[in-house]
């Protein structure tokens, strides 16, 4: 196995054990995340996916804001799940478009980036669901489905097929964590997320 492949396993694995200890809701997954972003930059840059590789730059951050808003933040007091309203989605769903446009664009004329919209699109997709994913919005698994689909296309003709693999594990992970993250949502922690602000 070459140094690429032995990356990318390594970046899989890492990736898989945050993704299932999120579900769980247990605050290890960002150690995990830290490590499996570090790999996937080195990874993603070789394979000349710009946006992708600034994406990892950005989850390395967002795993130490993570565990930091996980653990309490200025409050010190654990965050429990959340939602969001209706207006909270649309506005989220505009800016992911438009961001998409414009990096895409942008791209397209002054790089020579390969799959410059599927690339901004799952990278502006991410950094947003990430957030979501800080604050415990219950939604932010649904918003992983639609950017996992995506991101297997991006992976697939880069020929990243390990890296595909995991992203279909995603799907799946993200649909039962969407399950899990449902049944704990009780009653009296089911508050939207505009009241956290």
């Amino acid at each position: 196995m070459d140094i690429e492949g032995l990356v990318e396993w390594s970046a899989v694995g890492f990736g898989l054990a945050y993704l299932i200890l999120a579900m769980r809701e247990h605050i290890a997954c960002w150690t995990m995340a830290l490590i499996s972003t570090s790999l996937f930059l080195w990874l993603f840059w070789q394979a000349k996916l710009m946006m992708e590789s600034a994406l990892q730059v950005y989850y390395i951050a967002m795993a130490v804001y993570g565990w930091w808003q996980w653990r309490g933040g200025k409050s010190g007091t654990e965050k429990s799940i959340q939602t969001l309203n209706t207006r909270q989605h649309l506005l989220i769903c505009a800016s992911v478009a438009l961001l998409t446009l414009g990096s895409g664009f942008w791209l397209s004329a002054q790089t020579e980036a390969s799959q410059p919209f599927l690339d901004s699109f799952t990278t502006w997709g991410s950094i947003i669901t990430t957030v979501l994913v800080a604050h415990k919005v219950l939604e932010n698994w649904l918003y992983w489905i639609v950017i996992d689909i995506a991101s297997m296309i991006l992976y697939a003709n880069s020929g990243l097929w390990v890296t595909v693999t995991l992203f279909a594990l995603y799907v799946v992970l993200a649909i039962l964590g969407y399950a899990q993250w449902r049944k704990h949502l009780l009653p009296n922690h089911y508050h939207s997320a505009s009241n956290d602000a």
